[in-house]
């Protein structure tokens, strides 16, 4: 246990390990509540520690919806459903120091209740501002694969879509190609988090966990490949080769998009 001593005062350092989603982060900020830890002292961090602190005392949290979800209600009852969004998309950022910034925020909203709403204007505070600049981030990533996300059809009529983003954006994106295509089966495949999105045609989508998909394995439809061609063709008739300047291509569209994009195959 890390301890620091101030007269006769001891304060001991708690590091509360939690698992990289919003569940696993709301169940360890709950659990420093309910187990009256100094919050000050106290770490939220996200799967395992990379350097021990010295004398802190770790914890093991484990995720449990039902406290998860009482953190989220707090927090849209206090601040509101759009504080709630930014702090779950925020989450859903690859940093590993997203826990500890979504805590201390999440702690300035329940210990101010009457400035809650206004929490994230707070640009000015550290944990704020590295909150919100991780859900600006995921935004902006999330808006970007809208724009460079390919479906193909396969042999049964499934569109289906490789991607490989940084950050968690799956999430982000089934509402959007739900609402664009409500009468299609599609599956959306992140394929670094093993994460396969999953729309039944005029059904709600879901998301499946730990989904390993090979894409040498699918079969595609007839008229794919002859589809795609036909876009290639189009794109070569437009281009004015004299004008061609491939440093302003990969600006428009940068390289690491193009290996999940179908015209590119």
């Amino acid at each position: 246990m890390k301890k620091q001593e101030v007269g006769k005062v001891m304060y001991v350092e708690h590091v509360l390990l939690c698992e990289d989603s919003e569940e696993g982060v709301f169940s360890g900020i709950y659990e420093a509540y309910a187990r009256k830890f100094d919050l000050n002292n106290t770490r939220i961090c996200i799967g395992e520690e990379n350097e021990l602190r010295l004398f802190a005392t770790y914890h093991q949290i484990e995720k449990n919806n039902e406290k998860a979800a009482k953190v989220a209600r707090t927090i849209k009852k206090l601040a509101g459903a759009e504080v709630y969004q930014q702090i779950s998309v925020a989450l859903s950022s690859i940093d590993n120091e997203k826990g500890q910034a979504v805590f201390r925020t999440i702690v300035q909203i329940i210990h101010e209740p009457e400035n809650a709403r206004y929490v994230m204007n707070r640009l000015n505070d550290v944990y704020v501002h590295k909150t919100f600049t991780l859900f600006r981030n995921v935004q902006n990533e999330a808006h970007r694969m809208k724009e460079f996300l390919r479906f193909k059809e396969l042999e049964n009529g499934v569109l289906y879509s490789r991607i490989g983003p940084h950050n968690n954006v799956l999430a982000s994106l089934m509402p959007h190609f739900s609402d664009r295509f409500p009468l299609e089966n599609f599956l959306i495949y992140d394929e670094g988090r093993n994460l396969l999105g999953v729309h039944p045609a005029r059904q709600d989508w879901y998301l499946i966990r730990g989904m390993k998909i090979e894409d040498n394995l699918l079969s595609e439809s007839t008229g794919e490949e002859k589809y795609r061609e036909l876009f290639r063709y189009f794109c070569h008739k437009i281009a004015i080769k004299e004008r061609k300047n491939l440093d302003l291509q990969q600006n428009m569209l940068p390289l690491r998009f193009r290996e999940y994009m179908v015209e590119f195959d």
